[in-house]
This record gives C-alpha cells, sequence and structure tokens, in this order.
C-alpha cells in the first residue's frame, strides 16, 4: 500500500517562503515519477511541478515558473517543493502525486497515488 503524507503548509503573508515535504511509503521510491498539484475552492485540480524518478529531469507550470522548486530525496523517500515569493493566487490545497513510471507527466489522471494534502494560504 503506497501512502504519501505531505507537511509544511501554513499561512503566511505574500512574499515569503515555505516549504512542502511529501514522504512516501509503501513501495520502493526510486525511478517512479513525483508531483505536486493543487486545488484551490471552486476550481478544478492543477498541476504545478514535476520530477521524474531520476530526479534529473524537472517541470514546473507556468504560474510558478522562478518561484517554485520540486526536488528528491531519495535516501529519504521524500520530494519537496520549495515555494518562494509566494501570491495571494497560490492559495489551494496542496497534494503530492506518484505514478507508476519514472516519466514526468501533468495531468491528475496519470497519477495512481496522492496525499491527503497540505493548506497554504497566503495573504496579501
Amino acid at each position: 500500500q503506497v501512502q504519501l503524507v505531505e507537511s509544511g503548509g501554513g499561512l503566511v503573508q505574500a512574499g515569503a517562503s515555505l516549504r512542502l515535504s511529501c514522504a512516501a511509503s509503501g513501495r520502493t521510491f526510486t525511478g517512479y515519477a513525483e508531483a505536486w498539484f493543487r486545488q484551490a475552492p471552486g476550481k478544478e485540480r492543477e498541476f504545478v511541478a514535476a520530477i521524474s524518478g531520476s530526479g534529473g529531469r524537472t517541470y514546473d507550470a507556468d504560474s510558478v515558473k522562478g518561484r517554485f522548486t520540486i526536488s528528491r530525496d531519495n535516501a529519504k523517500n521524500t520530494v519537496y517543493l520549495q515555494m518562494n515569493s509566494l501570491k495571494p493566487e497560490d492559495t489551494a490545497v496542496y497534494y503530492c502525486a506518484t505514478r507508476t513510471g519514472p516519466v514526468v507527466l501533468t495531468t491528475p489522471r496519470q497519477y495512481d497515488y496522492w496525499g491527503q494534502g497540505t493548506q497554504v494560504t497566503v495573504s496579501s
């Protein structure tokens, strides 16, 4: 049973930084793509960033490019999302997800396992 547990969300002011973590268990971590998605109230879940199974390739949504960085520590079975220069429009529940393959993909239905989400709220 694959389990993903997010942490690190919170309430911050615009311009601040947060680092989200997602700890994985239940299967081998190395070799599988990991991603972050977010969902704001009344909106569809949207792609934020993804990292390949090897960690050698990352892909960011245009809305976060240059501000957010995804990374992974295979020794700790953990994927991170460093979020800088946060904006009120970044407010959402952030979910980590993993899929049964190494390739970076960007749509929710392509991911097989999901965490419970962590709330990020950015005040203006």
